[in-house]
């Protein structure tokens, strides 16, 4: 651990898998938006001219899914070419969520696990977001990425766009930046020249910040052009960049994706809530590093374990018995951080944790 370079990617909205992630859960904020107690798991999948959408809703809304998902189509902005928000033909696949499950999870008023399953939180001093320092530097180039193609900066830029940073760790603390890719989509003509320009004299400068160094190794759109992008270049469906939602790969994963999914599916509520408790171990000076790991059955309230690891950095022991001080049933959680509220548009792009605002970040 003496030495190492450590990678993380990030993708900006208008990439086909974040495409989906951002009208499922702008599906799921307009149920909310009327009926908070709305059950919702809402899976989408994009190519060309087509979106699918599928899943079990059981709420008392009234929501017209195909302008939701258009009007989260423009918003990204594909607003030309043949995945257009007014063109796409949208197919609805939408049923009601097992009785059975239903009557299995909410129990004498209790709510209990949505399904079996495990999830991770994480939190680390690396930056004043407690987030690890690749995946936080990646989203900051997206989201600089995604601000110059809206406000005009640089009006070649199209909204599908991945990066990637790579940092070296001496002694398990970031020293620098050793390489950053960025592959963009933009308009038919743009020279490679006026890409590479702009990443390497303007974006990477002002998104990296005091890590910008101009010697950093520079990968831009490696492949050459780049013109066709979004769901028209590739398929795009939920819950494929979870990695990018969480901790980059630098912490581990319990497998569930996220957006679509209410807070009584525990993927979500309690993937929330162990990174709000990671924060407090860290906050509290417990550790410089927590990660913490919750496992539940379905139906069955309470978790069945509950592990945390500092990774040297502080007293396990203590940080173990500090995170079982708090209540991690999913009705619990769902009262703690206030996860009835339609808030998970705001969650979908550029990573789920280290956004100021939002509950299980305060």
């Amino acid at each position: 651990m003496s030495g190492f370079i450590f990678s993380s990617e990030s993708v900006s909205e208008g990439h086909p898998d974040k495409v989906c992630d951002f009208i499922a859960d702008s599906i799921l904020d307009a149920h909310l938006e009327q009926d908070p107690y709305s059950h919702v798991a809402c899976e989408v999948l994009c190519k060309d001219e087509q979106v699918v959408l599928a899943g079990e809703i059981t709420s008392s809304a009234s929501v017209d899914v195909e302008s939701i998902a258009r009007e989260a189509i423009r918003e990204i902005g594909y607003t030309e070419g043949r995945f257009h928000a007014d063109r796409v033909t949208v197919h609805k696949f939408l049923g009601a969520q097992s009785e059975h499950i239903h009557r299995g999870v909410v129990q004498a008023g209790e709510i209990g696990a949505g399904d079996q399953g495990l999830v991770f939180g994480f939190a680390t001093r690396e930056t004043p977001e407690l987030m690890p320092l690749p995946i936080s530097l990646a989203h900051g180039i997206m989201r600089a990425l995604t601000k110059s193609r809206k406000d005009g900066r640089a009006p070649w830029l199209r909204p599908d766009s991945k990066a990637q940073v790579s940092v070296r760790y001496q002694d398990g603390k970031p020293v620098e930046v050793t390489d950053v890719v960025v592959s963009t989509q933009h308009a038919e003509g743009t020279s490679q020249e006026t890409i590479r320009d702009f990443v390497g004299s303007e974006l990477l400068p002002k998104s990296l910040g005091s890590w910008w160094n101009p010697a950093i190794r520079q990968f831009v759109n490696p492949t050459g052009i780049f013109a066709i992008g979004g769901p028209e270049g590739d398929c795009g469906v939920t819950g494929r960049k979870i990695i990018v939602d969480t901790y980059g790969g630098y912490a581990r994963h319990g497998g569930g994706a996220f957006s679509g999914k209410d807070a009584t599916k525990v993927d979500r509520s309690a993937a929330y809530f162990a990174r709000f408790v990671a924060r407090q171990i860290v906050l509290r000076g417990i550790a410089e590093c927590a990660e913490i790991q919750i496992a539940y059955a379905i139906g069955v309230p309470q978790p069945i374990s509950i592990w945390v690891d500092t990774r040297g950095t502080g007293d396990p022991g203590l940080a173990a018995q500090y995170a079982r001080q708090f209540d991690f049933r999913p009705g619990a959680i769902i009262e703690q951080l206030d996860l009835r509220k339609p808030v998970y548009r705001s969650t979908t792009n550029y990573g789920h944790f280290g956004k100021p605002g939002l509950e299980w970040e305060k």
